[in-house]
């Protein structure tokens, strides 16, 4: 059953979390934040990001379950980077 949502309407569903993840980055960078904090709110918000298209009227559960995904692998790396910040990626 197809819904009735535009493309834009998927585009703008696929550039808030991008847009969110810049701007996390880009405060970061600016306030010199360390990279576990960074990692740990662009894990946030990517869960919040996921939690709200899961709940959605139109429910987008494949973009849902990407950032999830992508939030876990933001845990595990802002764990890395607080713990052992040799091993972390950048």
């Amino acid at each position: 059953m197809p819904n009735e949502t535009d493309l834009y309407v998927y585009f703008e569903i696929i550039l808030y979390p991008v847009v969110g993840m810049l701007v996390i980055e880009m405060i970061s960078r600016k306030a010199k934040i360390p990279n576990w904090i960074k990692l740990l709110a662009q894990a946030l918000m990517c869960v919040g990001f996921g939690i709200a298209y899961l709940v959605m009227q139109m429910s987008n559960w494949l973009t849902a379950g990407v950032l999830l995904a992508l939030a876990i692998a933001l845990f595990y790396q802002a764990k890395l980077s607080k713990f052992h910040p040799q091993k972390a990626l950048y």
